[in-house]
């Protein structure tokens, strides 16, 4: 019986991932009366480490900006611990975890406001992970972000150097300083000539 159906039907048609994402997982970002347990700000007054944005588009192949894109990204605070449990990261004032989508902002720009991140462990340069989802991909992507004036501890960090040397750039944000604030500049091209290096995990 079921392999006659089977034959009727045929294979269930594959979907990608987007656009959806962005505004049901930003809900709130988008005006919509739901609640949206992570948002675009990291670190509250009492998260340890020096307080940063991190600013950046998610960029076609054609350099062309994405406006419904979903950016997520995950990080430890600015001495290397991350909170396990909603407890400790009320106490820490620190969430870890923050959520953006690209269709807000008139330059169709994340933000995230935070914290740099300490080193994990020894040997590991400060990063931030990020997962980028959006219309036309089967699966989200994975990329890292490290940070422009670590230039000692990138060299040494092992993710980074299992990286060709020609394109550890595509994965380092560049730091500008703003009416006092510390802002780390990040895009994410998805393809082209500029792709920014994506993990396989």
């Amino acid at each position: 019986m079921m392999q006659g159906l089977q034959d009727n039907f045929g294979q269930t048609p594959s979907q990608t991932v987007g656009p959806y994402f962005a505004f049901g997982l930003t809900a709130a970002q988008y005006g919509y009366d739901f609640d949206q347990p992570f948002d675009t700000v990291l670190a509250g007054d009492e998260a340890r480490g020096q307080r940063i944005r991190l600013q950046g588009r998610v960029l076609d192949g054609d350099g062309v900006p994405i406006p419904d894109a979903l950016v997520e990204i995950s990080q430890v605070d600015g001495q290397g611990r991350c909170p396990r449990n909603v407890y400790e990261a009320s106490a820490m004032g620190f969430l870890g975890f923050g959520r953006c989508g690209t269709g807000t902002d008139p330059g169709c720009r994340y933000t995230f406001d935070t914290v740099k991140p300490g080193p994990q462990a020894p040997g590991e340069a400060p990063h931030i992970d990020m997962i980028v989802t959006m219309r036309g991909l089967l699966l989200h992507v994975y990329t890292r972000v490290y940070f422009d004036d670590e230039g000692e501890a990138n060299a040494a960090d092992a993710v980074m150097n299992s990286v060709p040397a020609a394109r550890r750039h595509s994965l380092v944000a560049r730091r500008t300083v703003r009416g006092g604030d510390v802002i780390y500049r990040f895009d994410v091209h998805m393809q082209g000539p500029y792709e920014t290096v994506f993990f396989d995990l």
